[in-house]
């Protein structure tokens, strides 16, 4: 049996210790950081041996691969890419989107090339005057609709490279004034700008196959949980408004903007209706805590992921990478 799971382990090589572990717990996927990267030949080995230990070819391995500030594969192995601003920088809010898929398009390729099947992007958050720079140039763009354009480009670059892409944060972080990483932020807009603003590419890309949770308390709508365990926010905003039919998974439960034991936090999160729980530090002591809260993949989470899964198709087989990456260093020059 799967648990509800998405794990990430402590460096380059699974340790013995580590593949046992997996082993015995069986998560849905596993999840990479830099400290899990070095080159093309260990990565692929690395992500080998993650699906060896839960003996499911297809089990989903995520990282983050954005561009900018946000890339965990990079030089020298790979091409650093630009933020996500940087697209509507170079080609406006009618020529961006183009760009961005092809960005996605060449991402996808290297992560297909050594088994990454699932991409945290894109980003679509709002960003608004006077919130933390979190989010900053990762965002597409200041207005909704353009938010919305350059989400959908990405997800479609990356799904035709055999990819798929989770959108975050749901149901949006632009207004954070604090890193979730760190603190909990506290929102304070009313629903009606929410719905407006920053709930708006979320609801525009609500067909897309998977989403990741808010860190981020939205007072009107439940003035003490952030939304990752605010059961009115998954129930009456991700589910309702947005209409997300989606596999919804948490932030990483080891952020210091969630509160209590590790235990209790992936327990609030699968109690406010979370598919799937993410952490994603590799420490052991941590995982087993998050373990013994987590429920086994069943139900409408089970029909959910499942679905996910169904929405990865093979790669488009004419693509020329080498010519891909001209055009996108061309269409990002033009700008310069």
């Amino acid at each position: 049996m799967t648990l509800a799971l998405i794990l990430g382990c402590a460096g380059p090589t699974l340790s013995p210790e580590e593949a046992a572990f997996f082993r015995a717990v069986q998560p849905w996927g596993f999840i990479l950081f830099k400290r899990n990267v070095e080159t093309p030949a260990q990565v692929r080995a690395l992500t080998a041996a993650l699906r060896e230990t839960v003996g499911r070819a297809d089990a989903p391995i995520l990282i983050d691969q954005e561009g900018g500030r946000v890339q965990r594969m990079t030089r020298p192995h790979w091409q650093a890419y630009p933020s996500g601003r940087a697209y509507l920088r170079a080609a406006g809010p009618e020529g961006g989107p183009a760009l961005a898929h092809l960005g996605a398009r060449l991402m996808a390729h290297d992560l297909a090339e050594v088994g990454i099947n699932v991409d945290c992007a894109p980003v679509l958050d709002v960003p608004v005057p006077g919130a933390h720079d979190v989010i900053g140039d990762r965002a597409y763009g200041t207005d909704p609709a353009v938010v919305a354009a350059f989400g959908r480009a990405v997800a479609e670059g990356l799904m035709a490279g055999g990819v798929l892409p989770v959108m975050k944060h749901m149901p949006g972080h632009g207004r954070a004034g604090a890193d979730s990483h760190h603190a909990l932020p506290v929102v304070e807009a009313s629903l009606d700008d929410l719905d407006a603003h920053d709930f708006r590419p979320f609801r525009s890309l609500a067909d897309l196959p998977m989403a990741m949770s808010a860190h981020v308390v939205f007072r009107t709508l439940d003035p003490e949980c952030p939304a990752t365990t605010s059961a009115t926010v998954i129930r009456e905003i991700v589910r309702g408004r947005i209409g997300f039919d989606g596999l919804l998974m948490t932030d990483d439960l080891s952020m210091n903007a969630l509160s209590g034991t590790h235990r209790e936090r992936a327990a609030a999160a699968f109690r406010a209706g979370c598919d799937i729980g993410l952490h994603c530090n590799g420490v052991r002591a941590e995982m087993e805590e998050v373990v013994a809260s987590a429920p086994i993949l069943a139900g409408e989470a089970l029909r959910r992921a499942e679905a996910a899964l169904a929405r990865l198709i093979p790669a488009t087989p004419a693509f020329d990478p080498a010519e891909a990456r001209a055009r996108l260093d061309a269409g990002l020059a033009a700008a310069a």
